[in-house]
Order: C-alpha cells, then structure tokens, then sequence
C-alpha cells in the first residue's frame, strides 16, 4: 500500500539534509523527479478507465523524492522551536504562553492522528505555497501537522482547552482557516491575517485622496479591496458651480487601477481591487465599458474587476420594459443631505423622478440590462449586488451599500468626513474581513457538530480581536465595533457525490438548508456565549432585530427539520435544534447580546480546497480530471475528490448543470446566511440541446437573454450577489474564470 505521509516518528525529528547538501529544493530538477509523469498519466484512459492509481503514486513519489529529502530535521519538539524562534521564523510570544508539557503533548497527539494527503495535488499546493520554508528556499520546516500547529498554538492564545480543540478540527480538515490566517498565523515575518476590505469614497477631493493611499497601504499589506464610487459625481457635473468641471468616476477607476499595480507586495503578488457602481448613477455606461477590449486606452481598466449595485427598482423598470432614470449624485446628496449610495433609491425614486431639484439622465432599463450581459459574455464582469434583497435581509441596523473583491461580505457601513488635512472629522466604518471555512464532509463526521463550530468562531474572534489596520483608521474603526467574522463552507459537491445526490435535487436542497440551518444556530449559541462571557456586545447590538428578538421569528414559528428520509438519516446523529431550542437561544441573546455583527459568509476556494481534498465552495465541480496550469511545472492533473465509479454520475460538470439548479443550492444557504456568498455562474458558449427550455426554437448560442433570465431567476430566489461569469467557449477557453486570489479561502 502506497503510503501518503512522511515517516511517523515525526517528519522533523531525526537526520537530515542540511543547508548546501545537492538535494537542496534549490537544485531540484523537475525533470529528474517522476511524480509530474506519474500524475499527468490520470490523463491517458486504460482500457477505457481513468487510471486514479495514478495520482496515488504520484503523491507518494512526492513525498520520497521532494520532501522527505528536503526536510530540515531535529531530534526533539523543543529544539525545533528553539530553532525557528532563534532564527525568527516563529515569534516566540505565542510559544511561550503554554508549557512545554502541553506542547509536547499537543504535538504527538498530531502525529498519532497520521494526517495523509490524498491527493498529488493536495500535497503539492501545500509544500509549495503553505510550508514555512528556510531563508534560502532550499529546506521545508514544516509539514501539514506543524502548519496546524502554529494556527493551533495562534489562535488558541494561551488557552490550551482551546488550542488543543482547534489542532482537532484542523487536523482533521474540518476548519480551514482562510489563506492569509493559515498561511501567516505564528510566523515571525508575516502578512495580515484578514482576507480583504471594504472602503467607502465620498464626493470630495480628499476622500479621493484618501481613497488612493488607502488602496496602496491595503494592497502592500495583502488582501483584495472593494470600494464604492457611488457617491461621486458624474462627468459633467458642477464643480464650485462650474458646468461640466466634474470628471466623474473613470479617472477614480484608473487612479486605483495604478495603485494596486505598483503596491504588489513586493513583486509577490498583483494587487486586487474591485470598484462598485450603482446602476442609477448617470456614469454607469463608461463604467462598464471601461472594461471593454475597444474602450478608450486612456480610461481602460485591465486588471480592476467592477461590480454594479442593483436596487429592486431596475428589476422593476425592466421587467416593465420602461425608461429609467439615472440621478447626479451631487444633487441628490445636496437634497436628502446624505451621500448617494445611502439613499433608499427604490423607496424614492418616483420622488426623485419628480424632483426638478434633481438633475436626471434617461435611458431605456433592458439597453441597460443587455450592457451588463454584453460585458458578462465578454469579460465575466460585472459582479451584481442586489442591494435592497442585502438590506431586506439584514438584522443589523444601518446599511449595505457594498460588497468586496468576491462579493461575500456585506456589512453596514457610515460614511466618514474628512477635512482638508485629510483627518477625519467623521470617523465612519469600513470593514476587513476575517474569514474561514467549514469543510462540509468531513464536519459531518464530527463526534460534536456545536462543539467544532464553536472552535472556528473562536479562532475567528482571535483574528478580529487582534486585527489592526491603523494605515485606514475607518477600517480599524469598524471591525473594533464591529467584532465582525465570516465562517463559510467548502465541499458541498463532494458530499452531494458521496452521498450519491445530484447536485440542485431535492435532496441535495434538503440538505444545503439543514446544513446552513445549523451553521446559523451554533454560530450565533457561540456568540452568545462569547458575549456573556466578555459582558460585551458589538456596537449598537441593543438596534438590531436579535436584541428585540425579532430575527428569531422564522425559526420559531415553524418547525425545521430535514424533509426527507437520506437527509433524515444524514443528520441522525447531529441535533437538529427544535422550535423551543430557538426560543431558548432568542431569550439567551436578548438577555446578553452577540459579540460578533456578522458571523457567516460563503467566500471562493482557492488552492485551499485543493488541500483540503474537497470541491470548491457551494459550487459544481468544472470537470472530473481538472487540469491546472502551474507556473513552471506545466499541466497538474487534479481528479474530483472521491472520484471513483460509484461516484463518477453524481460528480456533473458545472457547465452542464441549469444553472437555476445551483441557484437554488445558493438561496437554500442564503437564507440562513447573514452576509452573501460567491455565486459564479457556468455557462458554454454553445449550450447543450435542452439544458434551458427557453431556448427551444431558437438559437443554441449563449446570449444576452440566457444572462438576463438567470439574474433576474437569482434576485427572484432571494440572492444577494452574484460573482463571475464563467464561459466555456467552442474553442475550448474559459471567460470570466477566477483569477482571484486575494479574498479567497
């Protein structure tokens, strides 16, 4: 049997190379190792079969040839420590809060536990972009088991019920905690541990100003940025009373699309950002054809991504087939005294429409809506907010007026003034978002469903307690009111194929909303109890629809329980909280309040849903045998987790799926999910006879109407956001696909 791990006595203790020796990763030749041939072997069907033992030994060639040689090793726990603190690897600060009893404990109960990869890829991501390596990048000093230790050791604070707890979930690919915090977490020469933010820009000069320093501290420090140019006036707007002075927005787009690019974080990465625009601002055409391969070179946006806010009201017009109007944000702002993005634009648009105070541009809302889909085809843009479903659902007090760079994170935000020294007058709040991620297979292995979630929130309360990003004071301001986290979750087409449900089925719908029932539940008990424990609440908790209880009423005035008899008997040992539990947990929290705004948000998966052996997110597979492009290597071949006969008809396309099917397993979460989630449309240029039945009779080309019928499917079902469009064209590309890795999991 082919063995996916190191040696069990320990991967670091014992001989081993040291620095210098030939078989340095340094000198590695790629050429003289065999574990890229044996993977890109899954590729070449025998007799008729996908030879998956293929991947099996490439992973074991991986880990004799490359790690195992390549591993700085020592005789004991302690001298390894003693070592990377030393020679600032590790901070030691964190170390030193427990005994070295507790961590000689706590690290043989992670190597009794024989943590095997299961995959080539998995193992490859791992050592190649999350092992602590030496300065010189010749030697690994970590392996899987002591990157969860760190996070372990990191997040549980000195508290060793809570450290050991945390090494259980991860250890176990139950909890991943999102790149940046994984990645970083213990390190002594490290990045942020949160994931991305959110900024506001209000219509003046030195929010602008602002606005572009922010962007280049936040893209240096690492993580994707969002920011709303709603509030800005228009081109050609009134300047000091100056007709036509204003610009408008594209300048912004192109000042912020510099920015990201020169503060790369040294070279290592592009800087990520995303600009939103409302659809009712009179600059929305440029906006979205400043993308566009023929846009002007001088306003052209080539790496900014953009996203539009959609109020309820365009859905309206549209389907109305109506004019609509498009209102200055500068007079709008100067009659109801508030910034553009904060007012209820569809409560006031007929008010608007009929005030001559306010100066309004027309144009007919289905050319508008056919431009957001012309660009959609092309480039995978815009990302879609549905602002007024955002704000309906919210139990917080405030508004969302955004999303961020994967369109998952949606808090209230208030805007800040600023004088003209470019201090706050006004401090308002932005965000930054802190997330993680359940591992939905493997969670529903656990002995204590509560008790494993109540770790993830507790290793997400570290992260936000101890967040301080003091270049953008707002920021800051906001997440220490806030408390806010994002505890997600990965892998749902992998236990729909494990468990033999065809993705969007009945079934399958059962589940996602059972599943994100109880995400909801021990997400807000933890809270709670972190609440009552700290006598502390997030700011304004006493405005929220959890402080008079109302939020509670959907859980209480019917009964939740799985529907039917495989999910029934999925959840037979996990307790499906009863309509008195919820009273129970409304009364617990009107007594003594939440810790956290936000709890829950569903972000992409990156190289991290590879490690975790698990599909991506919420969404369908792209393909059985995913082929990946790595920089230097070449093609890696990647078979869906749990490939396998038994498997093979559950495990779809995305591409072949109605995508009103994964619409639905997105709104089945949404409802119990207090933010948003990264929904990414699939769609093929030419589209599979029959998959949509609008299509009869007509042509079998993708076109504006398939994207229109399916956005405006998504806002009836209750979604909030929709993220790329992907499109697999007839000469075998993809459009739109995810480039983004700064926000994701």
């Amino acid at each position: 049997m082919l063995l996916a791990r190191l040696p069990p006595a320990g991967a670091f203790f014992g001989s081993g190379p040291e620095s210098g020796d030939k078989m340095s990763l340094k000198t590695l030749d790629p050429a003289k190792v065999s574990y890229f041939a044996l993977n890109n072997e899954i590729n070449i069907p025998v007799d008729g079969q996908i030879p998956l033992n293929k991947d099996k030994e490439a992973l074991a060639a991986f880990l004799k040839e490359n790690v195992a040689p390549n591993t700085k090793r020592f005789t004991s726990l302690k001298e390894r420590l003693d070592y990377l603190i030393a020679n600032n690897y590790y901070e030691g600060e964190y170390i030193h809060k427990y005994s070295q009893a507790f961590l000689d404990d706590l690290y043989q109960y992670l190597i009794g536990e024989h943590f095997e990869f299961k995959s080539f890829m998995a193992a490859y991501k791992f050592y190649a972009q999350y092992a602590l390596k030496t300065d010189d990048n010749a030697y690994y000093l970590e392996d899987f088991k002591d990157r969860v230790f760190a996070n372990a050791l990191y997040f549980g604070d000195g508290n060793e019920q809570l450290a050991h707890a945390l090494a259980d979930e991860m250890i176990h690919q139950r909890y991943q905690a999102a790149t940046p915090s994984f990645l970083n977490a213990g390190r002594a020469r490290r990045g942020e541990l949160v994931s991305c933010f959110l900024l506001q820009i209000t219509d003046d000069m030195n929010s602008i100003g602002r606005a572009v320093n922010s962007a280049l501290e936040l893209s240096r420090i690492g993580g994707g940025v969002g920011l709303t140019l709603s509030n800005l006036r228009e081109a050609g707007a009134p300047i000091k009373g100056i007709e036509g002075a204003a610009s408008g927005v594209l300048p912004v787009m192109k000042l912020l699309e510099d920015s990201f690019s020169y503060s790369n974080q040294l070279g290592q990465r592009q800087g990520a950002g995303v600009v939103y625009l409302n659809v009712f601002h009179p600059d929305i055409i440029n906006f979205l054809g400043a993308k566009k391969e023929n846009a002007d070179e001088k306003y052209r946006v080539k790496t900014l991504s953009l996203g539009v806010v959609v109020p309820d009201k365009f859905y309206e017009l549209v389907a109305a087939d109506a004019d609509m109007y498009l209102f200055s944000p500068y007079s709008v702002e100067r009659e109801y005294g508030q910034p553009f993005s904060y007012v209820d634009i569809s409560k006031e648009y007929d008010k608007m429409v009929a005030n001559p105070r306010i100066k309004k541009y027309k144009l007919r809302a289905r050319d508008l809506e056919n431009e957001i889909s012309k660009l959609q085809q092309e480039s995978g843009y815009p990302y879609i907010v549905n602002v007024d479903t955002a704000n309906e659902a919210s139990p917080i007090a405030g508004k969302i007026i955004m999303s961020n760079l994967c369109s998952e994170i949606m808090q209230v935000q208030t805007p800040s003034a600023l004088n003209n020294k470019q201090e706050y007058d006004v401090m308002g709040t932005d965000v930054s978002c802190n997330l993680g991620s359940t591992n939905i297979p493997n969670l529903m292995k656990s002995p204590d469903f509560g008790a494993s979630i109540d770790a993830m929130v507790r290793a997400l309360t570290f992260v936000t307690d101890h967040s301080n990003i003091d270049v953008v004071p707002s920021v800051q301001h906001g997440n220490n009111v806030a408390h806010s986290i994002g505890l997600g979750a990965m892998g749902l087409h992998t236990f729909f194929a494990l468990n033999h449900m065809h993705y969007g089925d009945k079934e399958a719908l059962d589940f996602t909303n059972i599943y994100f029932l109880l995400l909801n539940y021990y997400t807000l008990k933890s809270s709670n109890a972190i609440a009552r424990e700290r006598h502390e609440t997030f700011v304004n908790f006493e405005a929220s629809k959890y402080a008079d209880g109302s939020y509670f009423d959907k859980y209480i005035n019917q009964e939740w329980a799985p529907q039917t008899a495989k999910v029934q008997a999925l959840f037979k040992n996990i307790a499906v909280p009863t309509q008195a539990d919820w009273i129970a947990l409304r009364d617990a929290v009107m007594a003594d309040g939440l810790y956290h705004q936000n709890r829950l948000a569903v972000a992409p998966n990156g190289s991290i849903s590879y490690i975790n052996d698990t599909s991506a997110s919420l969404q369908p597979i792209v393909n059985r045998i995913e082929d990946r492009q790595e920089k230097k290597i070449g093609t890696i071949y990647y078979p869906a987790p749990g490939l396998s006969n038994d498997t093979m008809p559950y495990y779809q396309s995305a591409y072949d799926i109605d995508m009103r099917k994964e619409i639905d397993v997105y709104a089945a979460a949404q409802q119990h999910v207090d933010q948003s989630m990264s929904l990414t449309f699939f769609m093929r240029s030419t589209i599979p006879d029959g998959l949509y039945p609008w299509k009869a009779g007509r042509t079998n080309k993708m076109t504006t109407r398939d994207l229109n019928i399916l956005r405006n499917y998504a806002h009836h079902k209750g979604i909030k956001s929709i993220y790329y469009i992907r499109t697999y064209t007839d000469d075998q590309e993809e459009i739109g696909s995810n480039a983004c890795e700064s926000c994701v999991i």
